[in-house]
């Protein structure tokens, strides 16, 4: 017996292999939503951490250093872009393309990245996740939720993700031996070289696809927000993709 709203599942003492099945997936349902709604407060306690980091910064300054606007009659916000869409970012509330931003992990994302206060720009020299410090345990989730999905998406089509990349603000890099080679600033001064070599039947190779980062990044971002900053770029590709 539970107490009301209280999953099975939680009792250690209990095999949920023997629970009867409709209690089972109760269990198992509440337990979910326990964890969703866990994540979501989480989400929401850091965006309200990072934007107290923020309140107080200089934003004008700041606006050089992350590669923003700054505009005097909006003292309180910096604009930039983000994954092609354009962003405004303030202490209190942050907009794209002029709509409220909802959800917390893009709002994390983006205070994070003014949180971290900016550096030198970008100096054009690419890396792998691997190359980055104490990145072991991201290199397989950046691929899971970022170069896999690219592959699997647009395998056999890779004209398409150039065109897509190049909708994103990208442009091409020379030099490289890939199929496709554009350089997408998710943000100012966040760039990824996306590389990706399309499959070929005749010989058995499935495509692939790389993601590197610019040698500076971590002066920009952590490695959790680099990750998730390279799932945002995969999501966005498919985005466009399904609704052109």
């Amino acid at each position: 017996m539970t107490k009301g709203g209280i999953s099975a599942l939680g009792c250690p003492h209990i095999d949920p292999a023997t629970l009867p099945g409709d209690l089972a997936r109760e269990s198992a349902g509440a337990g979910l939503d326990q964890v969703a709604r866990g994540q979501q407060e989480r989400d929401m306690a850091l965006v309200a951490h990072l934007k107290s980091k923020i309140r107080g910064l200089d934003f004008a300054s700041l606006a050089e250093r992350v590669g923003a606007k700054w505009q005097p009659e909006r003292p309180g916000e910096l604009a930039f872009r983000y994954l092609g869409r354009q962003v405004r970012t303030g202490p209190d509330q942050v907009s794209m393309d002029d709509r409220e931003l909802v959800d917390p992990r893009d709002q994390i994302l983006l205070y994070n990245y003014l949180a971290f206060g900016g550096g030198e720009p970008p100096g054009g020299e690419w890396v792998g996740m691997e190359s980055l410090p104490n990145s072991i345990s991201k290199v397989r989730t950046l691929d899971t939720y970022c170069q896999k999905r690219i592959s699997e998406r647009f395998s056999g089509r890779a004209d398409r993700l150039a065109a897509l990349c190049l909708a994103l603000d990208g442009r091409e890099e020379t030099g490289q031996s890939a199929d496709v080679a554009v350089v997408v600033p998710v943000l100012p001064r966040v760039p990824l070289l996306v590389l990706f070599w399309d499959e070929e039947p005749e010989d058995g190779f499935a495509a692939t696809t790389k993601i590197l980062f610019d040698q500076r990044v971590m002066d920009f971002l952590d490695l959790e927000s680099l990750v998730f900053a390279a799932e945002r770029l995969a999501d966005r590709l498919a985005e466009i993709d399904s609704n052109e």
